[in-house]
């Protein structure tokens, strides 16, 4: 769906009805969508700004998706949040920032409430490797050892931040020798099957409730479009077309074609999958074309804490 989702993105966003920055998820898709397959409804996930694939692992709601990204009423934030910082707390999905790394001091401190309360759920908080660069990453992986959260960081590490190449930001030759010097699991994986990554979450969820302390789970990945927007950004002479050639072999949603096809699925099975998703997605789109903008006093509301 994920996928899906965000080609209608590429086909629609040239009529400039949705205003927000685009931060695309194409390539990366797999380990959101395997994270929260795996975590479920109960755990609570937090994001940086590319949150498309992991909010539509998570809720499966187009329908706020595509109102949120044209800033219309049905938006999951009303119109006012956009693609960067999507959310929807009553399906675990609690936060996303813009702000390189600022969330996960969030998700660190959502997982001392669920220790103190004895909740038994995991905050799951997703991150780029540039945040890795961020004193706010380490003091957060710290106090999450030293207090023994129940934290699953999981770094979606596609070696850029931005335009800029790991080995010119990081003085270090490998981020999970680092990490596990300290009092957590490290578990390293490069792969795109979306269902070995939901089995990796699984045995990163079981550690946590075993060992009652936070995993650190790091999984490689490639994005295919420029940082921000819906475009190929091969000219910019950062990267090249036949590293993209190189990932796109291992495409999540090419695995997953083929894996099915390998079960006994027929062409036919697919495309019936594929023409129910394309039609809920193309419905989400005309709803959200449709739907009314907020009101100017929306602008003031949730600003701060409001009673019922």
């Amino acid at each position: 769906m994920t996928r899906r989702a965000e080609e209608f993105i590429i086909e629609y966003y040239h009529e400039d009805d949705m205003k927000t920055p685009m931060h695309m998820s194409m390539g990366e898709e797999a380990i959101a969508v395997g994270v929260c397959h795996a975590l479920g409804l109960d755990n609570q996930i937090w994001t940086s700004y590319r949150t498309h694939a992991a909010f539509l692992a998570k809720t499966e709601d187009t329908e706020q998706f595509f109102g949120e990204l044209y800033g219309k009423v049905t938006g999951v934030s009303a119109g006012k949040a956009g693609s960067m910082h999507l959310a929807d707390p009553s399906k675990g999905y609690m936060a996303a920032s813009a702000v390189v790394a600022s969330i996960l001091p969030s998700a660190v401190g959502m997982a001392f409430a669920n220790k103190s309360n004895a909740t038994g759920h995991i905050s799951c908080v997703f991150f780029g490797d540039g945040a890795l660069d961020e004193g706010v990453f380490w003091e957060s992986l710290n106090l999450a050892c030293v207090m023994d959260l129940p934290v699953l960081f999981v770094c979606e590490d596609n070696r850029l931040s931005v335009h800029t190449p790991t080995h010119i930001r990081q003085g270090y030759n490998s981020i999970t020798d680092v990490v596990s010097r300290f009092s957590c699991t490290v578990i390293q994986e490069s792969t795109t099957d979306v269902e070995r990554i939901h089995t990796i979450t699984k045995e990163a969820m079981n550690t946590i409730h075993t060992t009652r302390k936070p995993v650190f789970l790091h999984l490689e990945c490639y994005r295919y479009l420029e940082h921000v927007g819906i475009n190929e950004d091969f000219d910019a002479g950062y990267r090249s077309k036949e590293e993209y050639e190189q990932w796109y072999e291992w495409d999540c949603v090419k695995l997953q074609r083929e894996r099915l096809t390998n079960q006994g699925f027929s062409s036919a099975d697919l495309r019936k999958v594929e023409s129910v998703i394309d039609n809920q997605l193309l419905t989400s789109i005309r709803k959200a074309q449709a739907a009314p903008f907020p009101q100017p006093e929306e602008l003031y509301r949730g600003v701060f804490y409001e009673a019922d």
